[in-house]
C-alpha cells in the first residue's frame, strides 16, 4: 500500500497492485473537497462571465464593423453620384449663352441654337440634371437667390421673374436660380 513518507504531497505507490494508499493521510485529489473546489466553482463562473463579455464585445463588434461598412458604401455612391458636379455647372453656362442667342432676333442662327440647346438639355438630364422651375414659384431660399425685390400684382414672396435658372442634380441644388421676388402692391 502507498503511504506518506514523510515528505508531504508525496504519496507511496503500493508496489504489488500499483494503487496508490488508502491510508487517511494519502492524498488523492479525485477526493478532495473543500476551498480548493468551491474556487474551482468559482473560477468557472468568472470565466463564464468573461466568456459573456466578450461574445457582447464580438456582437457590438460585429454591428459597428456592419454599419461602417454600410456607410461607407452609401458615402461611395453618394461620390460617384455627384462626380460630375463641376462639369455639369460648366455645361449650364454654355447652355445659358445658348439661351441668350436663342432670345436673338435672327432665325437661322436661333434654328441651329435651338437643336443644341435640345442635345445640351437632353445630356444633362440623362445625368441626372435638371432645370429648377421658379417663376410663379413661392421665393424659396434653399433653391432660389433673390437678386432684387419689385412691386408687383403678384403675393408677396413670389418669383415673378428669373434672370439665370437654376439647377439640380438629383436631389441636390447645383447652381441656385436667380430671380426677382415681388414686395406685393404699394
Amino acid at each position: 500500500m502507498a503511504r506518506m513518507n514523510g515528505e508531504r504531497g508525496k504519496a507511496h505507490i503500493d508496489e504489488e497492485t500499483g494503487d496508490p494508499a488508502t491510508d487517511p493521510g494519502t492524498v488523492i485529489p479525485e477526493q478532495v473537497e473543500g476551498p480548493d473546489q468551491i474556487c474551482a466553482d468559482s473560477g468557472t463562473d468568472t470565466l463564464r462571465e468573461e466568456l459573456k463579455e466578450l461574445k457582447e464585445k464580438y456582437l457590438r463588434l460585429a454591428a459597428d464593423f456592419d454599419n461602417y461598412r454600410k456607410r461607407t458604401e452609401r458615402d461611395l455612391d453618394t461620390h460617384i453620384r455627384y462626380a460630375i458636379e463641376k462639369f455639369a455647372v460648366e455645361l449650364i453656362e454654355v447652355i445659358d449663352n445658348f439661351d441668350r442667342a436663342i432670345t436673338s432676333e435672327n432665325s437661322k442662327t436661333h434654328e441651329g441654337l435651338e437643336q443644341i440647346s435640345k442635345l445640351f438639355r437632353t445630356l444633362l438630364e440623362q445625368h441626372g440634371i435638371t432645370p429648377v422651375v421658379s417663376v410663379g414659384e413661392k421665393f424659396n431660399p434653399a433653391v432660389h437667390e433673390a437678386v432684387v425685390c419689385i412691386p408687383s400684382e403678384q403675393e408677396e414672396g413670389m418669383v415673378i421673374e428669373e434672370f439665370c435658372k437654376g439647377y439640380r442634380m438629383h436631389d441636390k441644388i447645383v447652381r441656385y436660380a436667380k430671380v426677382a421676388v415681388s414686395k406685393g402692391k404699394e
